[in-house]
């Protein structure tokens, strides 16, 4: 059975180097994946879906 690894608003600002606000904008304009509500105050990403945008992202740039 795998487990799934979840990251924080905080931990995607730093994989990205941005602010958490950044991140929440990038989120409602559609450029960064919509995180999952885990409880009534707990929002994360799943790492796999993280891990697959950045795929996206990178045979985007050298399709260019």
């Amino acid at each position: 059975m795998s487990e799934t690894t979840y990251l924080s608003d905080a931990q995607i600002a730093a994989r990205f180097g941005m602010s958490r606000n950044s991140v929440w904008r990038h989120v409602r304009e559609g450029r960064l994946p919509q995180p999952i509500k885990l409880f009534e105050k707990t929002t994360r990403w799943r790492l796999s879906e993280i891990e697959e945008f950045e795929a996206a992202r990178a045979a985007e740039s050298r399709a260019v």
